[in-house]
């Protein structure tokens, strides 16, 4: 649990300055839980290059409660919680300095997403909150007052916490909450998790990640893991104590993360992630007649393929699909070995470029648009999809042919700027395992939607 924060002061000599606005959003990794937000009267003069920046002035604080007055709300809002704030190390001493006034030791774990999106968002012109939203698309209201910032840094957090393909963020506020409830039951566990699409993390006792999956349903799948008696189960069982969770909305967006957190954090549960979680490839040719065949046979490192398939069968039925589609010839795809023509020349479903009654110019034309449909080789393009809430969409970058990495935008922002586009990707691995999860999940879902982009 988090507690993310926003203090505004009076400005003035290092530890003498007083708070005259605080706001506290209680941040679950998913969403806000609680929030405090109130006016404080700081019992000083607040500068003048303080008034004209936040526009809080003297007269506005008369009638607001004083630091005493809330720092029970304050307690108890950031009891058992990391406190996140942009800069926390400035926000942290004013409110340790405030408690100890009052003589009160006020301690907690703390969080910068200055220091974080140094890491996970690097080369950034500006690491201010108002500069890095404003680069990153991040809306932001009320600047400069705690309320509007404080709201600005919840998002910026579940921005870092996605980048954040290590999980060093979550396992560090695991081990917090697994001290609290060590001996919590896989029922507490299971009635924690929502029936979302994501990618869940099982935590042992010292808060490692022991194993990571993805499903469409994070509930139902942990009940399985943590009802089922096979001996992978029961292992899981033995040193599950907590499950977290990250939403995609899409379940690309979770095929991919799943695969390249596996490959980042090799836990100990996950078998070795195989390099080939394909097993047959199409690849083309051209004939001796200048016609382009299409065969299905198995992956090989050497030979450069169109697109890739879990096995035979689901190869297979892709071409019986697209003979179709596209007016294909049977024998010049592998799915009818003759020396003539082939079946469906007999009943005129072939234009005869098995006997070369069809041109080639005009077969190829077909052929190149499956291969065109098929393949993002050499394409500068986005892949859109659902996002995690309704107002979102995700973005899987595809930058000349290759896999740059996945983010998600709101849906009032425009994504067709590169440089923006840029700053809200997480950068990933492009690999054969992505090229074929990208590929079988747009053969899958028509309906998911792709732009081209102009990169000049």
């Amino acid at each position: 649990m988090y507690a993310i924060l926003d203090i505004e002061t009076t400005g003035g000599k290092y530890n003498e300055e007083g708070i005259t606005e605080i706001a506290i959003y209680k941040f679950d990794g998913h969403q806000v839980v609680d929030k405090f937000i109130s006016l404080v009267n700081p019992e000083r003069e607040i500068q003048p290059f303080v008034v004209n920046l936040t526009g809080i002035n003297s007269n506005m604080l008369k009638s607001a409660p004083k630091f005493y007055e809330v720092a029970k709300r304050i307690v108890e809002i950031t009891e058992d919680c990391i406190i996140v704030a942009h800069n926390s190390q400035f926000d942290y001493r004013i409110l340790r300095t405030e408690f100890k006034r009052l003589g009160f030791v006020f301690k907690r774990k703390t969080l910068c997403t200055v220091e974080l999106s140094k890491q996970l968002i690097p080369d950034q012109a500006s690491y201010s909150l108002g500069k890095l939203t404003r680069a990153l698309g991040i809306p932001v209201s009320d600047r400069h007052r705690a309320n509007g910032d404080a709201m600005a840094t919840v998002k910026l957090f579940k921005m870092l916490l996605s980048k954040d393909l290590d999980k060093n963020i979550i396992k560090d506020n695991v081990k917090l909450d697994i001290t609290k409830r060590i001996n919590n039951t896989h029922k507490a566990i299971i009635d924690g998790l929502p029936a979302v699409t994501g990618v869940y993390y099982i935590h042992d006792e010292n808060g490692e990640i022991i194993y990571i999956g993805k499903s469409k349903n994070i509930k139902h799948r942990i009940n399985q893991h943590l009802t089922n008696t096979s001996s992978k189960s029961k292992k899981l069982q033995l040193h599950a104590r907590s499950v977290t969770y990250e939403t995609t909305g899409s379940e690309l967006v979770a095929l991919l993360k799943e695969s390249e957190e596996i490959k980042r954090n090799k836990p100990i549960y996950n078998r070795a992630l195989r390099r080939t979680v394909f097993t047959h490839a199409l690849y083309s040719f051209k004939d001796s007649n200048g016609y382009i065949n299409l065969r299905i046979d198995k992956t090989t490192v050497d030979e450069k393929h169109i697109t890739t398939f879990s096995n035979m069968q689901s190869a297979k039925s892709f071409m019986f699909r697209v003979v179709e589609q596209f007016s294909l010839c049977q024998k010049l795809t592998g799915l009818y070995p003759t020396k003539t023509n082939c079946f469906n020349y007999t009943i005129k479903s072939c234009n005869g470029a098995c006997i070369s009654e069809e041109t080639p110019e005009d077969y190829n034309k077909r052929v190149e648009e499956l291969i065109a449909k098929n393949s993002y080789d050499n394409k500068n393009m986005v892949i859109i999809d659902q996002g995690r809430e309704i107002d979102e969409k995700s973005v899987i970058y595809i930058e000349n042919g290759v896999f740059r990495g996945l983010g998600f935008y709101d849906l009032n922002h425009q994504i067709n700027n590169i440089k923006v586009l840029e700053s809200i990707i997480t950068p990933m691995e492009n690999n054969r395992d992505t090229q074929h999860i990208i590929q079988s999940y747009l053969r899958r879902n028509k309906r998911v939607k792709t732009m081209q982009l102009n990169t000049k």
